[in-house]
């Protein structure tokens, strides 16, 4: 009978096979994002998922990439950590403009938005977010489809969550000025 292995190296983490599923790496473990029916993306999520790509590309494309679904290598916890965002930002000062590999991203996003699906919580969510800040995310957004609310968590700072018309502007994503009403109405979620 032939044995599974269960613990894994990044580097046999990045040479498995794509397929259907989306894995992160997860205390040594390849571990599927979406672990139930309910959670995979439905239509909210997919929707906002491509109006947020589009109002943030346009708005920061001369400065960086905005990416959906890259993995990328972290550390948390002394621990190789390969989460997977909806969507990431990352500066050309942190990544070249000229840099072009196939390859999951090999630095700190300034960053990564997660959007809630069905099946998952905002608590579930609210942790993922606080690892993302330990391994050095300087921003991390969780949309709540449902509330129609774009929470922000930074390093130094309570979590901020926006409703409605309240403006979100950060100095990490110069030129962004964006309310949640502006990208749930452009996604056609609200009328």
């Amino acid at each position: 009978m032939t044995q599974l292995k269960t613990q894994l190296t990044l580097e046999e983490f990045l040479a498995l096979p794509g397929g259907d599923v989306t894995y992160e790496f997860i205390n040594g473990e390849a571990i599927p994002k979406y672990k139930k029916d309910e959670m995979s993306p439905k239509f909210f999520h997919s929707t906002i998922q491509k109006t947020l790509l589009i109002i943030l590309d346009q708005c920061l494309q001369s400065q960086g990439r905005v990416e959906v679904e890259w993995a990328i290598k972290l550390k948390l916890h002394n621990q190789d950590w390969v989460p997977v965002p909806d969507l990431t930002y990352i500066s050309y000062n942190r990544l070249s403009a000229d840099w072009l590999k196939d390859e999951a991203c090999p630095v700190t996003p300034e960053l990564v938005i997660e959007i809630i699906s069905p099946g998952q919580t905002f608590g579930e969510m609210t942790e993922k977010a606080t690892d993302y800040l330990k391994a050095g995310v300087l921003r991390v957004w969780v949309v709540d489809t449902k509330a129609r609310t774009i929470t922000i968590f930074a390093p130094s700072s309570l979590p901020v969550t926006c409703r409605e018309n309240q403006l979100i502007t950060d100095e990490n994503l110069p030129g962004l000025e964006i309310t949640p009403n502006a990208v749930f109405q452009r996604a056609g979620l609200i009328r």
